[in-house]
């Protein structure tokens, strides 16, 4: 029993380190945004996506994942999709981005079940993007981790979440657009 306790801590205490790893490889607010050009999907439609041409409009949350069409990828468009008139309300978009199952994102943009339509997500093939952000799996570094930057309109990371956990990505990234874009105090 003691040493199947051992063994766990020892697995939880490399999960940690590797958790922490993963998380403090990632841009950190301040940083300038490295530029992205790729293939992008909305509702099934390609386009060439441009970070720069959409920082003309406003803050860009750019979310990494894992894959399309896995089951927290799934959870986490769909979660960004249900959100999505929340951040147009504050002048944000948004767009996913990951190296893995690329062939599939023209559905992936369009079926119900993930982005339905409302946002574009594009291609990332070799994780060059990805791995520029910082935002890869420890280990594996043609897999994106589950991280979102929020990118203000002077090209600057404003807020970052890591999380291989889907569910709290939408929160912290307009928590982030609504520290961006709130008046500073005493003005």
């Amino acid at each position: 029993m003691l040493t199947t306790l051992r063994h766990s801590l020892s697995l939880l205490a490399c999960l940690l380190v590797a958790c922490s790893m993963d998380a403090s490889a990632a841009l950190a607010k301040g940083q300038r945004a490295p530029a992205i050009k790729a293939q992008g999907w909305l509702a099934g439609q390609p386009f060439p996506f441009e970070l720069a041409r959409a920082l003309r409009d406003g803050p860009v949350v750019v979310y990494f994942f894992p894959a399309a069409n896995t089951p927290g990828c799934n959870i986490e468009a769909a979660l960004f999709s249900q959100a999505i008139g929340r951040f147009r309300a504050r002048g944000a978009s948004v767009i996913g981005v990951t190296a893995g199952n690329t062939g599939q994102l023209r559905g992936f943009s369009s079926d119900t079940k993930t982005c339905a339509g409302k946002f574009p997500v594009a291609g990332d093939e070799g994780a060059r993007i990805a791995t520029a952000y910082g935002a890869v799996i420890e280990g594996k570094p043609d897999v994106a981790s589950r991280t979102s930057f929020l990118v203000a309109r002077d090209g600057r990371i404003a807020a970052v979440h890591s999380d291989m956990n889907p569910s709290g990505h939408v929160k912290a990234m307009l928590a982030g657009v609504d520290a961006l874009t709130a008046p500073a105090a005493g003005r």
